[in-house]
C-alpha cells in the first residue's frame, strides 16, 4: 500500500507503524484537522491532547487481533497549540490493520468530522424538548387556571380537551368536541355567537371577543366574556386558542345600572301614580320578564289582614306575541289567594314550576284568571310604603325562557323603588286616621334642634293595623342645657293603653322640667304616681340626660325601669349595651327605688334607645334579639344617623311583627382634632 495515494482524500487518513504506533502519514485533511503533528513519533507523544481519552488504545487492539473497530459520532476535546481551536468536535473513526508496500505492518485510520451534523440533531432534540415542556406547561395552566382555554382546528372545531370547560359545563370530551360545545351555550345566544365566530373565522381576525351565557353544571345560565386568536405559521392559521371569562357579576351590576336608568327615563316628568306604574312596567317588561301587571290596594290602609282585597290593575304590559290583558280592572281577592297572601305578608312570593303548569295554591280553581299562559315562573312583589302593602307587582317569565330567580327580584325592588314617593302621597291623600292612632302620633314631637348634637327619632305601628301599641318616646332640651332623652311601653294594646301612654309621657317630661334632679329619683316620683293613679298599670322606661361635662365632652347619666338597655355604639363599630342602673317595671314594687349611672359619650358614638318590639321575636330568648341589634347596628354605625335608623328597621323588624316599635338615637360629635363637626342626623 502506498501511503502518498491518499494525499488528494476528502477525508482525514492516518498511518502508524508498528507496535508502538509511531507516525508515519497524515494527509491534508488531518493536518488541518489535528495540526501537523511530528512524524515519527509514537502518537502518545504526538498527540498529548488525546492521550487520556482512551481512543489510543484501540490501536493497540487492532494491531494485535487485526480485527477492524469503528466510532461513531466520537466526541473529542482538541487543545493544542497552532491547531484550528480547542473545544468538543465529534468524528467518526475506522481503524485497521496495514502493510505498507515497502512491508511495514502498522494501523490506517480514517476519520470524518461530524460535529455539525450532530450539534444540528442536537438542536433539534433539544427544541423538541423545549417544546414538549412547554405543552406539558400550557396543559398544567389550563387544568389548574380559573379560565376556561380551549383550541379549535384552522376552521373551528374543538380539538383538544378542556378542563375548565368540563368542570364548568358539566360535558364530558365526547360531548364538547368538534361542534359540541354548542350544546352548552344558552338557545337565545346560539346564533349571535355562531355568527361572531364565523365571521372570525373567514376574516382571520388577529383577536375576536363576545359575550354569552352558558349552563353550568348546577343547570343554570351565567355570562362568559369569549376572547379568542389565531395561531399562525408564517401566513397560516394552525389553530384557534381561546378563554372564556366568568362575568356574571360584572354583567349583572351593568344590567342594573342600565334598568335603573332606563326607569329614571321612563318616569321623568310623570306625575299621576297611574302612568308612573305603567311606564315602570313597560320597562321591568321584556328585561326582567315577559309579563308585568300592576295593581293598587286603596282600602290597604283600612282593611284587616286575613280579610278580602280589593285590587285595582292600573297596569299590564306583555312582551309581543303574548295575549293582552285590559290595563284597567277591579278585582276582589279573597282573604286566602295568593295576590291577597303577599299583599298580607308584604314580602315577595316566588314560584318556578314546568311551562303552563303553576300549581293549584298559585292558581286556584274557578278564581279569576291573572298568570300569563305558558308561565314557567311568577313573583308576586308587594310594594310597601310606610308599613303598608300600597300596590302589588306580578312578573312572569313563559316558555323555555330562564326562570325567574332571587337576581331578578332585586332588580325588579330596585326599579320599583321609583314608585314609592308617588304612592306614599296617595296613601297619606287617602288616609283618615282612627282617634286612637292620631292620639298616638301626635305625642310623638320631632327632636330638638340641639347645636354639635345629632339626634333622630324613629315609630313603627305594628302590622295588626287595628291595635295600637303603648310605646312613646320624647326628646327635650332642659335649663342647664342638657337634652332629656325618654322612652318607654305601657302594657296594653288598645286604646286605654294609649291614652295611659300619654299621660305618663306628659307627667315625666313635668317632673323631668320641674327640677335639676338625678334620673333615678326622677323616676321614683313617677314610679309613685303610677302606682297612686293608675293601679293596674304597668310601664317600662328610660330616662336619660345627655350632659356636658366640660365643652367638647358629653356623658350620659341614666336610669332604667324594666326597659331594653341602652345600647351604645362607638365611631369605630365596638357596640355593648348600658347595664347599669336597673329596676323593676314602673308600678309593680311598693316603694319604689330607683338608681342612675353615668357613662362617658365617647366621640362619633352613638346612643340608641328603644322599645322592645325591635328586638323581640316570638318563641325566641330575648338575648338572642338584643345580640342581633348589637351586630347590626355595630356594622350600620358608619351611616348617618337618620340612615342608621332606618337600616335597623329594615334589618330587624319582621313582616309577622305585632308590637309597635320607637327609636330615640343620639349622635355625639367627631373631637374637634378628628375634623369638621359631625351631627350625623338633624342641625
Amino acid at each position: 500500500m502506498r501511503l502518498e495515494m491518499f494525499d488528494p482524500a476528502p477525508i482525514g487518513v492516518v498511518f502508524t507503524e508498528g507496535p508502538e504506533h509511531r507516525l508515519a502519514y497524515t494527509n491534508e485533511v488531518h493536518r488541518k484537522t489535528f495540526g501537523d503533528r511530528p512524524l515519527g513519533r509514537t502518537v502518545r507523544e504526538a498527540f498529548p491532547d488525546l492521550a487520556q481519552s482512551g481512543y489510543l488504545d484501540i490501536l493497540d487492539r487492532v494491531f494485535a487481533t487485526g480485527t477492524a473497530e469503528v466510532l461513531t459520532d466520537a466526541p473529542v476535546d482538541l487543545d493544542f497549540p497552532d491547531g484550528p481551536g480547542a473545544g468538543t468536535r465529534y468524528f467518526s473513526f475506522s481503524f485497521s490493520h496495514a502493510t505498507t508496500s515497502d512491508g511495514r505492518p502498522g494501523v490506517l485510520g480514517v476519520l470524518v468530522e461530524t460535529t455539525e451534523r450532530v450539534t444540528s440533531a442536537e438542536r433539534i432534540r433539544v427544541l423538541s424538548e423545549e417544546r414538549r415542556r412547554a405543552l406539558l406547561r400550557y396543559r398544567s395552566l389550563v387544568s389548574a387556571g380559573s379560565q376556561m382555554v380551549w383550541v379549535t382546528g384552522p376552521k373551528g372545531g374543538v380539538t383538544e380537551p378542556s378542563p375548565g370547560w368540563q368542570r364548568v359545563t358539566g360535558q364530558s370530551w365526547e360531548e364538547f368536541r368538534g361542534e359540541g360545545y354548542i350544546d352548552a351555550i344558552h338557545p337565545d345566544d346560539r346564533a349571535r355567537a355562531a355568527e361572531v365566530w364565523q365571521r372570525a373565522l373567514a376574516e382571520q381576525a388577529s383577536h375576536v371577543t363576545y359575550t354569552y351565557r352558558l349552563r353550568t353544571a348546577a343547570g343554570d345560565y351565567r355570562h362568559f366574556a369569549v376572547e379568542a386568536a389565531p395561531v399562525r405559521d408564517g401566513d397560516t392559521v394552525v389553530e384557534w386558542v381561546g378563554t372564556c371569562t366568568d362575568i356574571e357579576q360584572e354583567w349583572q351590576e351593568a344590567r342594573r345600572a342600565e334598568l335603573l336608568a332606563r326607569a329614571s327615563a321612563a318616569t321623568a316628568g310623570i306625575v299621576r301614580l297611574d302612568e308612573m306604574l305603567a311606564a315602570l312596567a313597560g320597562v321591568i317588561v321584556p328585561e326582567i320578564a315577559d309579563n308585568c301587571t300592576i295593581y293598587l290596594l286603596p282600602q290597604a290602609l283600612h282593611r284587616l289582614p286575613g280579610t278580602a282585597l280589593t285590587a285595582d290593575r292600573v297596569a299590564a304590559v306583555h312582551r309581543d306575541g303574548l295575549p293582552d290583558l285590559p290595563p284597567h280592572h277591579e278585582m276582589h281577592l279573597e282573604s286566602g289567594s295568593p295576590l291577597a297572601r303577599a299583599a298580607d305578608g308584604r314580602r315577595p312570593v316566588h314560584a318556578v314550576f314546568p311551562p303552563g303548569s303553576p300549581p293549584p295554591d298559585l292558581v286556584p280553581p274557578d278564581s279569576e284568571p291573572w298568570l300569563a299562559d305558558g308561565a314557567n315562573s311568577v313573583v308576586l312583589f308587594p310594594v310597601v310604603v310606610d308599613g303598608t302593602t300600597a300596590a302589588l307587582v306580578t312578573a312572569s317569565v313563559c316558555g323555555d325562557r330562564t326562570p325567574l330567580g332571587p337576581t331578578d327580584i332585586s332588580l325588579l325592588r330596585m326599579a320599583l323603588k321609583r314608585s314609592h314617593t308617588p304612592l306614599r302621597n296617595a296613601l297619606e291623600y287617602q288616609r283618615t286616621r282612627q282617634v286612637a292612632l292620631a292620639l298616638q302620633r301626635s305625642l310623638l314631637t320631632e327632636p330638638p334642634r340641639v347645636p354639635d348634637l345629632g339626634i333622630a327619632v324613629r315609630y313603627r305601628p305594628s302590622t295588626a293595623a287595628a291595635e295600637v301599641g303603648g310605646d312613646w318616646y320624647d326628646s327635650f332640651e332642659l335649663r342647664d342645657d342638657a337634652v332629656a332623652l325618654t322612652i318607654g311601653d305601657v302594657s296594653g294594646h288598645d286604646l286605654p293603653a294609649a291614652v295611659t301612654m300619654s299621660q305618663l309621657r306628659n307627667m315625666l317630661r313635668g317632673l323631668t322640667l320641674d327640677r335639676q334632679e338625678p334620673t333615678g329619683t326622677i323616676l321614683r316620683r313617677l314610679d309613685v304616681a303610677v302606682q297612686t293613679l293608675y293601679l293596674e298599670c304597668t310601664a317600662t322606661c328610660i330616662l336619660g340626660r345627655v350632659e356636658r361635662p366640660d365643652p367638647g365632652h358629653f356623658q350620659l347619666n341614666y336610669s332604667v325601669a324594666g326597659h331594653p338597655p341602652p345600647l351604645l355604639v362607638a365611631a369605630d363599630g365596638d357596640a355593648r349595651f348600658l347595664t347599669g342602673a336597673r329596676s323593676p317595671l314602673l308600678g309593680l314594687v311598693p316603694g319604689p327605688d330607683h338608681t342612675s349611672a353615668t357613662e362617658p359619650l365617647p366621640p362619633g358614638s352613638t346612643l340608641l334607645l328603644y322599645t322592645d318590639g325591635l328586638v323581640e321575636r316570638r318563641g325566641e330568648d330575648l338575648a338572642v334579639g338584643l345580640e342581633r341589634l348589637r351586630r347590626h347596628a355595630a356594622t350600620a354605625v358608619r351611616l348617618p344617623l337618620e340612615a342608621f335608623c332606618d337600616r335597623l328597621l329594615d334589618d330587624l323588624l319582621t313582616t309577622d311583627g305585632d308590637d309597635d316599635v320607637a327609636m330615640v338615637a343620639v349622635r355625639v360629635p367627631v373631637a374637634p382634632a378628628d375634623g369638621p363637626v359631625d351631627r350625623g342626623g338633624n342641625g
